[in-house]
């Protein structure tokens, strides 16, 4: 499908030195959620036609994943939705306003399984506390993933954030915490190869 420039410019938004105005950007004051690392684009683009009265921005730092996500979107029906093309870490503090943001969802973060690469790990200390900084209060992170020991480092980084509590008593569940999960291509994918995915759901506190 050729995209025209209008049908990107009302997509992609161009992350800058600014706070996003998402009043402007949607021309609402409806609730807005983001999702850190939107891959092909499943959620992205099918939870937000449940939900036409929540804004989505979907953050992926993959051109190519993208051009994907495009493919699958439509001005009449993804109103609600915006695009960012954007490396995510604790700098989420320069570009997103503070307690703006209702929920994060965060589905299957590379979990760099080499203990040399564990520094290189979304979910940290740093991070934690730029999540709280641009929650709501009672905000949640809902996060997947079917790597066991990425899941205990998960669960050990936000027990020791005083910034966040487990929603649930079992931190780590077998099925999602939220309704209307959306099975992405990757969790499809691994759970034919065997790995069934781990999902936490965590509220600011």
């Amino acid at each position: 499908m050729m995209m025209n420039t209008d049908y990107r410019d009302f997509f992609v938004l161009e992350v800058g030195s600014d706070r996003l105005d998402y009043a402007s950007l949607f021309g609402n004051e409806h609730p807005t959620f983001i999702e850190i690392g939107s891959g092909k684009g499943e959620f992205i683009s099918q939870y937000p036609l449940l939900h036409p009265d929540f804004n989505f921005i979907g953050f992926e730092l993959k051109q190519k994943r993208i051009e994907i996500i495009l493919r699958k979107l439509k001005i009449n029906q993804h109103h609600n939705v915006r695009l960012a093309r954007k490396f995510i870490d604790h700098s989420i503090t320069d570009f997103l306003p503070p307690e703006s943001i209702k929920g994060v969802f965060i589905q299957h973060p590379d979990p760099w399984p080499k203990r040399r690469h564990h520094k290189r790990r979304l979910i940290n200390q740093d991070f934690l506390k730029a999540l709280s900084d641009i929650l709501m209060h009672d905000g949640f992170v809902q996060i997947s993933t079917d790597h066991d020991e990425y899941a205990a480092w998960i669960v050990d980084e936000f027990l020791a954030s005083p910034y966040f509590s487990s929603v649930y008593e079992d931190i780590v569940l077998h099925k999602p915490g939220l309704d209307n999960h959306v099975v992405t291509w990757f969790e499809q994918e691994q759970r034919r190869l065997g790995f069934e995915p781990k999902f936490m759901l965590f509220r600011k506190i």
